[in-house]
């Protein structure tokens, strides 16, 4: 059996923004769609406001985001983990990871720096500009 996790991030106007910005650094495949094209909304408040939005990158990561309409009430974004799981080509796999954690550290306040933890992998946390936190870690090869 394979299971997936695709995290879900809830924004409030700012979904379109977060989710190109994620695929500016992260490549892959992105797709959007607005309350207006997937339900007719005409509402100029939130119309044009993304109802669901699609990152898929390289390596199986997915993420999917929306903005959350004036009528309900918005809760604070989540935290993604992202992890080599040993499966794949460990130093490229590391490699990549490093690379993203590189793209986002320019952009973004980092929590705790990416280094040696007690475990023996590398690990790291940041939070991006969107109020989303983000925690690497790079297994030791």
């Amino acid at each position: 059996m394979a299971i997936g996790l695709t995290p879900y991030l809830r924004f409030a106007g700012v979904a379109r923004e977060a989710m190109e910005y994620y695929h500016s650094l992260l490549g892959g495949e992105y797709s959007a769609m607005t309350f207006r094209e997937g339900a007719g909304e005409e509402n100029p408040q939130f119309a044009d406001n993304i109802m669901h939005a699609s990152l898929f990158v390289e390596r199986g990561v997915h993420f999917m985001a929306s903005d959350v309409p004036p009528t309900m009430n918005a809760t604070p974004n989540g935290v993604i983990a992202l992890s080599n799981d040993g499966n794949g080509d460990g130093a490229a796999d590391a490699d990549t990871l490093r690379g993203w954690w590189d793209k986002f550290a320019d952009d973004s306040t980092i929590d705790i720096p990416l280094e040696t933890a007690p475990w023996g992998d590398s690990f790291g946390q940041l939070t991006d500009r969107y109020g989303v936190t983000w925690m690497f870690n790079i297994g030791a090869q």
